[in-house]
């Protein structure tokens, strides 16, 4: 897929449907970086964000605002949204900064507005609601800015809005090409793990392609319109099945349905594909896989596809956890490295005294470095996966050679 990102004052576009005839091609994953262009000024970056700077201590109460009055001025946007919104609340500013983060960064940029789009459409978003949202949110913006909203500030975000919604409508439209907005699934196994874990298996009513370390939303019957991420724990299998694993956590509807009340025969529905952490992207021969609590779903996906694809690389598996107890999955992986010669997998806990290794994950990672000529692969906990970041970064690691997927999954202005 080709954006181009240029200095248009079409910041609104014109109301269609999810639609309307597509683009010609249908792969909206990656951009080219020769038809990206800035799509701001040096000058209007500057402003965008000290405007942010401004707005940020009083962000809670601005998403208040906002969600208000478009839901006030357009309520039929109302019934996409789930009753409790102080969630969606949160999600609305991470996605606002992490767009204003990338502002000079096009290509980056426009790969996650590309995953906004196409994840929208198992909403019901249409381009229709694209200048409902953007009208309310340079309201809330300029409401709680005060007199540093200026006309030039408005003229910027206006300009800003209008580059998101392009990239989000086109990349809507050429995903609706080619697959469904959302893909009904009946539970065909579920095995509890124990600690709050369970393992559940799915089979898609039709087809859904997806690449081994990529994350899917979920959402269950019992609480509707609330989606969750998880990443499925295998490579993609001939019979279409996929398997989740899934903690309930204190609070958490979602995962808590899944683990304590889904059962064989029920339906779910599934949401597209998302992410970058996938083989595909590494260069080195060698891969470093580090894993954290349920963060080995995606990583054992990964040693099945190593594994898939005829295993010409050396993996090093690195698992972590507070205790023995917690140290989950561990025989499994065990038994997949008798079976696979190239697969060394080393455990370590962090708060408890047991044979073997003892230390965080990111210190036993610089114990048995230098890693750098590794493409790293990290899931778990967000705290563990900045730390082990950092680790390998310090000892040498190029940052674009460290894969994970984001800490705060984004969603921007609908549900």
């Amino acid at each position: 897929m080709r954006f181009r990102l240029g200095r248009s004052n079409n910041a609104f576009p014109p109301p269609s449907s999810e639609d309307s005839t597509p683009a010609p091609s249908p792969d909206a994953h990656t951009a080219d970086p020769e038809a990206v262009e800035a799509p701001l000024s040096a000058h209007e970056i500057e402003l965008l964000r000290a405007s942010v700077s401004v707005v940020e201590p009083l962000a809670a109460d601005m998403t208040v605002y906002f969600y208000a009055i478009l839901f006030a001025r357009h309520p039929e946007v109302r019934p996409m949204f789930p009753p409790g919104m102080d969630a969606q609340r949160g999600r609305l500013l991470r996605a606002l900064l992490r767009i204003v983060d990338l502002v000079d960064d096009p290509q980056s940029l426009v790969r996650f507005c590309g995953h906004l789009g196409r994840d929208h459409r198992k909403f019901g978003t249409l381009s229709a609601h694209f200048p409902a949202v953007g009208e309310c949110l340079l309201a809330a913006l300029a409401r709680y800015a005060g007199p540093a909203w200026t006309a030039d500030i408005a003229a910027v975000w206006t300009k800003a809005y209008g580059v998101v919604a392009q990239v989000m409508i086109s990349a809507a439209e050429q995903d609706a090409a080619v697959r469904p907005a959302v893909w009904p699934a009946t539970v065909v196994h579920r095995v509890s793990r124990g600690h709050g874990i369970a393992e559940i298996t799915l089979r898609p009513h039709t087809a859904y392609e997806y690449a081994a370390g990529q994350y899917v939303s979920v959402e269950t019957p019992w609480w509707p319109k609330q989606w969750r991420y998880y990443s499925p724990a295998n490579a993609p299998r001939e019979d279409g099945t996929l398997t989740l694993h899934v903690r309930a956590v204190a609070g958490g509807a979602v995962s808590g349905a899944l683990v304590h009340q889904a059962a064989v025969g029920d339906v779910i529905r599934l949401g597209p594909p998302m992410g970058d952490m996938v083989l595909d992207a590494a260069v080195y021969r060698d891969l470093l896989f580090v894993a954290g609590g349920t963060g080995l779903a995606p990583i054992r996906a990964l040693v099945e596809e190593v594994a898939r694809r005829g295993a010409h690389q050396q993996v090093d598996l690195f698992l972590g956890a507070r205790t023995g107890g917690e140290l989950y999955g561990v025989d499994d992986m065990l038994r997949m490295a008798q079976r696979h010669h190239w697969l060394t997998i080393r455990g370590a806990v962090s708060h408890e005294h047991i044979p073997g290794l003892r230390g965080s994950l990111p210190d036993v990672l610089v114990e048995f470095g230098p890693w750098y000529q590794h493409d790293a692969y990290l899931s778990g906990p967000a705290r563990m996966v900045a730390s082990a970041k950092e680790a390998l970064t310090l000892a040498g690691t190029a940052p674009d050679r460290i894969h994970h997927d984001p800490f705060e999954t984004p969603v921007l202005s609908l549900p």
